[in-house]
């Protein structure tokens, strides 16, 4: 990983250290999925309190760290808040279409088992 991390910046993998299993991984948890769906959503920078979880807030943090460290997701510090964005072009420039695959297959997904409810 080539930048530095300092208690304001974080470390996150260039376009180039992203790798295919790394961000795979990432995504087969079902909390971080629903995390970038909501920002695929949103589409600005969200804060973390901004999700709702149904995790402690060290598991929240374990699965932001994930995401970023994967290259799925870009955080910043601004203030106190660290905002998180997702890395759509980074991905589409790698894996042309998957994230727009993945995010299609769980609204399905979802909307099969909500309708099973």
């Amino acid at each position: 990983m080539t930048t530095l991390a300092t208690p304001r910046a974080l470390e996150h993998p260039t376009r180039e250290e992203i790798r295919l299993e790394a961000v795979l991984h990432a995504l087969s948890d079902p909390v971080r999925l629903s995390i970038v769906r909501d920002m695929a959503r949103e589409g600005t920078e969200l804060s973390c309190s901004y999700f709702v979880l149904p995790v402690t807030k060290s598991t929240t943090t374990h699965h932001f760290r994930v995401l970023r460290e994967s290259g799925v997701i870009q955080q910043v510090y601004r203030g106190t808040a660290k905002l998180n964005a997702l890395r759509g072009d980074d991905l589409d420039a790698l894996f042309p279409g998957l994230l727009d695959t993945v995010l299609s297959a769980a609204a399905a997904q979802a909307a099969r088992e909500d309708g099973a409810a």
